[in-house]
């Protein structure tokens, strides 16, 4: 996938899951990313995040230091 469209999808997860009541949006967003985005797909972000993150919301760099 396009680091752009990554970093999009990314954020428009953290957008939705800042809105929702609860705890962490982080935790929240991690947790659907395990559920949703192939392991290649998380790989990709945690190599995006690795390289600076760009364009990423800080609530996406949390949520990818989470998946493990």
């Amino acid at each position: 996938m396009s680091p752009d469209k990554m970093v999009r999808m990314a954020n428009q997860i953290a957008t939705f899951f800042k809105t929702q009541p609860g705890a962490d949006a982080a935790d929240k967003v991690a947790s659907h990313l395990r559920d949703f985005w192939e392991p290649g797909m998380r790989s990709q972000l945690r190599a995006h995040v690795a390289a600076g993150g760009e364009g990423l919301d800080p609530v996406v760099v949390a949520a990818a230091d989470r998946l493990g």
